[in-house]
């Protein structure tokens, strides 16, 4: 099988943390210049194009200024900075739990999102890291929800990234979250979950259909008091919010979810009270490149399960 030639190095540095924007014009195309592309392409509208061309900020893989005339050339890139939104700071540590050459293995907060995507861009764990520990390199290695807090793993090297999201895509990493949920004492557990989830693009949440199960949680109750449960939650796959879909088709929905049971109204920014009482609690794997068997556990807590009876009884 042939193999695709990497892109070319980007000519322009991160800013705040976030990498340019990278564009390869497609090899058939009736695109006279590369404007006309980036017009068709880009949402932001041909008066913003324009503009960023006549400043000189759209760039090729020499550094030079792309003209605003210049011709389409198929399987050529380009670079160029987005515009960064306006993001309410979240006000929360990203606290490092383990770090050496090959990988960062951080403890990210509630309301933080992963990498940069939509309107989340500098407010991410991923541009927090790579500004305050000095690593324009560094990598995500797979995601958590914006609204889940728990473990991350970040590569250091681009090459090596490769290796260790394929641990992640074959399964081979032990992922132990924990829940805070209402306490259902008819609800037998601990019981293996299997259903078919389907996320569909543009549509907040995910709902269960029919057809052969893609999503499998393991699901135990630890604890319960005032009533609240406690549970821990092993996933054996990785579906979007599966494990929020597998507890409320359970009867429980976890406490503090926008999306479920019932769709919620946005949350203000900024308001950072009522978090998503889910935790990814602990990642075990084999190092692909050192062969080292790591176990990691998050230091945070689940504040329903602390709050005293604030969160009693359900969202």
């Amino acid at each position: 099988m042939r193999r695709r030639t990497p892109p070319p190095p980007s000519p322009l540095p991160q800013r705040d943390g976030v990498d340019p924007v990278r564009v390869r014009l497609p090899a058939a195309g009736t695109w006279a210049t590369v404007r006309d592309h980036l017009v068709e392409r880009l949402p932001a509208g041909a008066g913003v194009i324009d503009g960023m061309l006549a400043d000189g900020l759209v760039v090729g893989a020499d550094g030079a200024a792309v003209a605003a005339d210049a011709a389409y050339v198929p399987g050529m890139f380009v670079w160029f900075h987005r515009e960064l939104p306006d993001e309410v700071p979240v006000p929360f540590p990203v606290d490092v739990v383990y770090r050496d050459e090959h990988i960062v293995v951080a403890d990210k907060p509630h309301f933080l999102a992963t990498t940069p995507r939509g309107s989340h861009v500098t407010e991410t764990a991923l541009a927090r890291l790579r500004r305050e520990l000095g690593i324009p390199a560094l990598g995500a290695a797979h995601r958590l929800d914006r609204l889940t807090a728990g473990l991350v793993l970040f590569t250091v090297r681009p090459e090596e990234r490769g290796a260790y999201q394929t641990l992640f895509r074959d399964r081979r990493v032990r992922k132990e979250y924990e829940a805070v949920a209402p306490y259902d004492p008819d609800l037998a557990l601990p019981r293996m979950v299997r259903s078919r989830i389907l996320k569909e693009r543009g549509v907040l949440a995910a709902r269960e259909v029919e057809g052969e199960p893609n999503a499998v949680s393991r699901v135990e109750v630890v604890g319960h008091r005032a009533g609240l449960g406690r549970y821990r939650l092993v996933p054996a796959t990785g579906q979007t919010h599966q494990l929020r879909v597998h507890m409320n088709a359970l009867g429980v929905p976890i406490l503090g979810d926008p999306l479920y049971p019932v769709v919620a109204d946005p949350v203000p920014a900024g308001d950072f009270r009522r978090p998503l009482q889910l935790l990814a609690r602990a990642l075990e794997f084999t190092d692909p490149v050192t062969g080292t068997a790591h176990r990691f556990r998050s230091a945070r807590t689940l504040g329903a399960w602390h709050s005293h009876g604030e969160w009693a009884g359900g969202q």
